[in-house]
């Protein structure tokens, strides 16, 4: 059954299926190099694009004006809350579901980190105390200066009183 032609054309298949994986690996490093030197030199090379990102400190400022919390929230306007709203729309609710985040049903005033059954970070259940007005404009504008280690991956609003407008309508509506 077997005689040595067989067993010659065997090895001839096998040895020559190895050389053709041998020749496309050479042509295909010649085509495109892989190796820890790059682009084939340690030259530096230029991005495609970049994303300029403002750095913030982690330190609240000494020298920054104390907000007048309450003076905001006399002149807060719900309607134009509703506007801000939309910022948040995207991972909370209002109708008492949670999202990406918790919803924010009666936020104002609730404990922070209380929602029950919402997978908190580390840094909000160690937080502690209640969302007031005062907590929320401070949280809104840096969330991660103000929390750290929170899962909120949002920038803030910058607009102290954008915020207090915020909070107004999160009022009206909760």
């Amino acid at each position: 059954m077997f005689n040595t032609m067989t067993i010659t054309k065997a090895a001839g298949a096998l040895i020559g299926a190895l050389l053709l994986l041998l020749l496309a690996n050479w042509a295909a490093s010649g085509l495109y190099h892989v190796g820890p030197a790059g682009h084939g030199g340690d030259e530096e090379h230029a991005q495609a694009y970049s994303i300029p990102v403002e750095e913030t400190s982690a330190e609240p400022e000494d020298d920054a004006p104390a907000l007048d919390v309450e003076a905001l929230m006399a002149v807060a306007d719900a309607a134009a809350g509703e506007r801000e709203w939309g910022k948040c729309r995207a991972c909370h609710k209002l109708d008492g579901t949670d999202g990406t985040g918790p919803h924010l049903n009666g936020v104002v005033g609730r404990a922070v980190g209380s929602v029950d059954g919402f997978g908190y970070s580390d840094g909000m259940t160690s937080h502690g105390g209640e969302w007031e007005p005062e907590v929320l404009i401070r949280f809104l504008t840096n969330p991660r200066a103000e929390v750290p280690g929170t899962k909120m991956a949002f920038a803030g609003i910058r607009d102290p009183q954008a915020i207090a407008h915020l909070i107004a309508y999160l009022e009206q509506n909760s």
